[in-house]
């Protein structure tokens, strides 16, 4: 199986400080969906890994998260993509458990769903938790420059390393597309 895991807020979508929290709210990032049908038709699957607190701090309910990913999924479809399941822990961060990212359950969940060893499946996000929970179950860790990543941007142009807190071997890609032109121009078979 060829699987893909992506973060969703500030990788797919704009992010907020305030959260993301209505379907008004939720704003792809320029080339985001295009990149994940890029990868689509290059044959791989794109699963969502995405932490919600928003749900256990009581700033939207599920009813709303629905609607989010309704929409995304419609845009996706306009633009020949698919995500085809969105894992996400719906946690506050002092509630303890083992799905909130940089822990790895939702990643030990789609290995279960799928049936697959997640070893060298690239896991892509924009912040160090994103890809640490990815690499705790064998992902390969791809940061891209949106969302939270924006600040490092300058950092990398300069030829700085990326902070310590990112795993060993990640790489950094400018946008969801860039990510996708480079998996595929690198794994077309």
């Amino acid at each position: 199986m060829k699987l893909v895991i992506l973060d969703r807020d500030g990788t797919i979508n704009e992010d907020s400080s305030d959260y993301i929290k209505s379907e008004a709210e939720w704003i792809p990032i320029p080339g985001a969906l295009e990149g994940i049908a890029r990868l689509n038709h290059a044959g791989w699957q794109v699963v969502v890994a995405t932490n919600q607190s928003g749900l256990g701090r009581g700033l939207f309910d599920v009813s709303a998260l629905n609607a989010m990913n309704t929409k995304m999924h419609k845009m996706l479809a306009k633009v020949g993509g698919r995500i085809e399941a969105i894992f996400y822990c719906p946690h506050a961060p002092d509630q303890a458990c083992h799905c909130r990212k940089p822990l790895p359950g939702l990643f030990q969940q789609i290995s279960e769903r799928y049936g697959v060893s997640l070893a060298s499946v690239p896991v892509v996000g924009d912040a160090p938790r994103d890809l640490q929970a990815g690499v705790a179950v064998g992902c390969q860790p791809h940061l891209v420059l949106t969302g939270k990543a924006q600040v490092l941007k300058a950092r990398l142009e300069r030829g700085e390393s990326l902070p310590a807190e990112f795993p060993a071997g990640t790489h950094a890609h400018a946008s969801l597309m860039a990510f996708a032109d480079y998996w595929v121009a690198h794994h077309s078979t």
